[in-house]
C-alpha cells in the first residue's frame, strides 16, 4: 500500500467514514491515477476536470456515481493533501424521481417458502419483518434481541446511528427455532467461521436464489424487502400474516419521505423515515 493510500485511509478512519464510503473514495483516486497515468498528487484541477468529463461523456456514468467520485476526490485533495481549494466539479443534474418496484404480500410469502434452508428463510424474514438494510441484519447480535420489549437494537446503521425497531411477534419463535438449530454464538447470522458477520454477497445470493425458485420476475435485490415492509398495509395488533405487528405508514409531502409508525406492546412508538433512497 502506497504512503498516500495509507494516509487517506487513516484520514477516513479517524473521521468515521463508513467502510463502503472508504472503498468508493479510494477507488475514485485510484481510477483517476490510472486514467491520467500519473500520481494523483501531481495532478492539477484541470487534469481532474478532464477525468470527470471522461466519466460523463465516454463512460456514461450516472450523475449520482460521478457525484460520489467528486466527493472522494475532494476528500483526497482537501484533507489528505491539504489543498485549500479545488475548482473541479460536475454540473448539478436533476435526478429522475423513481419509485421502487414493490413485492406484493403474496410474493413475499412465496419468497420465504422458496428459501433453501432455515437459515436463509430466517435471514430473509428478519430483513423484511423489521425493515432492515442488509448490512443491519447481518450485524445483528444475539444480545440485540429484546424479547421483553419486543424490539431489535440496530447498532451503527446508516450514518452511524443506533435505533430500535419492533420485533414481530411471529418472528420471535422462528428466531428461537433458528438458534436451537444453528447455535450462533455472537452474531445472529455469522460467516462460515462464526467469528464475523455474514457477507452481503451471500445474503444477496440467498435472496435471488429464493426469488428464482418462487418464480418472481420483478427486478430488485434484497433491499426490496425493506421497501415492501415500508409499503405493505397496516395490520392490527396480533395479526401476524406477514410478520409485522401494528405498523402504519404515512407520507410527508414536504420532506418527500414515507414515515413509519410502529407501536410496541408496551405502548412505545417507533418512528422512522423510509425515503426512496433508504
Amino acid at each position: 500500500m502506497s504512503p498516500l493510500r495509507t494516509q487517506m485511509t487513516h484520514d477516513m478512519l479517524v473521521r468515521g467514514l463508513a467502510a463502503a464510503t472508504q472503498k468508493s473514495y479510494l477507488h475514485a483516486v485510484t481510477d483517476l491515477a490510472q486514467f491520467a497515468h500519473r500520481r494523483p498528487d501531481q495532478l492539477s484541477d484541470r487534469d481532474v476536470q478532464r477525468y470527470l468529463v471522461h466519466l460523463i461523456e465516454d463512460r456514461h456514468l450516472a450523475w449520482g456515481t460521478c457525484n460520489t467520485i467528486v466527493h472522494g476526490l475532494r476528500f483526497f485533495y482537501h484533507v489528505t493533501l491539504g489543498r485549500p481549494t479545488t475548482t473541479f466539479h460536475i454540473p448539478c443534474a436533476k435526478q429522475p424521481s423513481k419509485l421502487p418496484v414493490i413485492l406484493s404480500l403474496t410474493e413475499v410469502t412465496q419468497l420465504f417458502a422458496a428459501a433453501a434452508t432455515l437459515r436463509h428463510r430466517t435471514l430473509l424474514k428478519t430483513t423484511y419483518s423489521a425493515g432492515l438494510r442488509v448490512s443491519e441484519v447481518l450485524h445483528l447480535k444475539l444480545t440485540d434481541i429484546d424479547s421483553q420489549r419486543m424490539s431489535l437494537r440496530i447498532e451503527q446503521g446508516k450514518r452511524q446511528k443506533d435505533r430500535y425497531v419492533p420485533l414481530a411477534a411471529s418472528l420471535l419463535p422462528e428466531l428461537r427455532t433458528y438458534w436451537r438449530t444453528y447455535r450462533p454464538a455472537v452474531w445472529l447470522f455469522p460467516n462460515h467461521t462464526g467469528t464475523q458477520p455474514g457477507s452481503p454477497v451471500t445474503a444477496h445470493r440467498m435472496f435471488h436464489a429464493a426469488k428464482v425458485r418462487a418464480g418472481i420476475a420483478k427486478p430488485g435485490g434484497i433491499h426490496s424487502l425493506r421497501h415492501a415492509f415500508a409499503t405493505h398495509p397496516k395490520l392490527q395488533p396480533g395479526d401476524t400474516r406477514n410478520g409485522i405487528w401494528g405498523v402504519e405508514m404515512g407520507y410527508n409531502p414536504n420532506t418527500k419521505q414515507f414515515l413509519i409508525y410502529a407501536p410496541t406492546r408496551d405502548g412505545e412508538v417507533f418512528r422512522r423515515p423510509a425515503s426512496r433512497g433508504s
